[in-house]
């Protein structure tokens, strides 16, 4: 978390392993993407946790429904390890319906916040919780995104850190991949088909990061608000 300077979190609340957070970076991957996914994106998404998690590294995602559900789910099926990093406190798992599978996260991974117990997830919060993800991890991994995705904020924090960046491909014609395929043409991300580009992700640290202690542009930041609006599950 160092890498982020001043927006460091203060503290960080936990339930379950925190272990997690003493091993090289280069252990954590995060994985992460839309809400609105679709099977295709499931599949690739838990195939790139499942084979993580073979490789002994550690899946962190956002505990979210779509993408989010995928790797954590892959991650616990293959008997590997998995941080969910939630929005609001430890005790406010969101969504309600992921709350067994975050419970059992706490129970064999680690559920982690900078958000005190109590603490219910707002707007402010989902956009914030985009930079822990991008810091955890030596690479992050974007498999399905829309063009308003909170995730293309996180991969854009993951790239300004000097972290590695990935997006997976898709059909033209899917809504779903529009935001991966901006990646890539922007030069945001690199290309990842299988678990082969996520190794080589995971070990390039050539990569310098941007002298930069702020947030992303507003407009940017303001694409993230799509995470979360009142009265939408996640």
């Amino acid at each position: 978390m160092d890498a982020l300077g001043d927006r460091a979190p203060y503290v960080l609340w936990t339930k379950g392993a925190t272990s997690f957070l003493a091993v090289r970076q280069e252990t954590r991957v995060t994985i992460t993407g839309s809400r609105a996914s679709t099977s295709y994106g499931d599949h690739v998404a838990g195939e790139l946790a499942h084979d993580a998690s073979h490789a002994e590294q550690i899946v962190v995602s956002g505990g979210a429904y779509g993408i989010d559900d995928a790797a954590h789910r892959a991650a616990l099926s293959s008997g590997g390890q998995t941080i969910a990093v939630v929005p609001g406190g430890p005790d406010r798992l969101y969504p309600a319906g992921h709350r067994d599978m975050l419970e059992r996260v706490g129970d064999v991974g680690l559920l982690m916040s900078e958000m005190p117990p109590g603490a219910a997830p707002t707007r402010h919060r989902f956009i914030a919780r985009g930079r822990l993800l991008a810091a955890l991890s030596s690479a992050t991994v974007i498999v399905e995104a829309g063009a308003r995705s909170g995730s293309l904020h996180v991969a854009r924090e993951a790239h300004a850190l000097g972290r590695g960046v990935g997006a997976v491909p898709g059909p033209v014609t899917s809504a779903a991949s529009t935001g991966t395929h901006l990646l890539l043409s922007e030069g945001t991300a690199a290309l990842v088909t299988g678990h082969h580009d996520l190794a080589t992700l995971t070990s390039d640290r050539r990569r310098q990061a941007p002298a930069r202690t702020t947030g992303l542009s507003a407009g940017r930041d303001l694409d993230a608000v799509d995470q979360y609006r009142p009265g939408r599950s996640l």
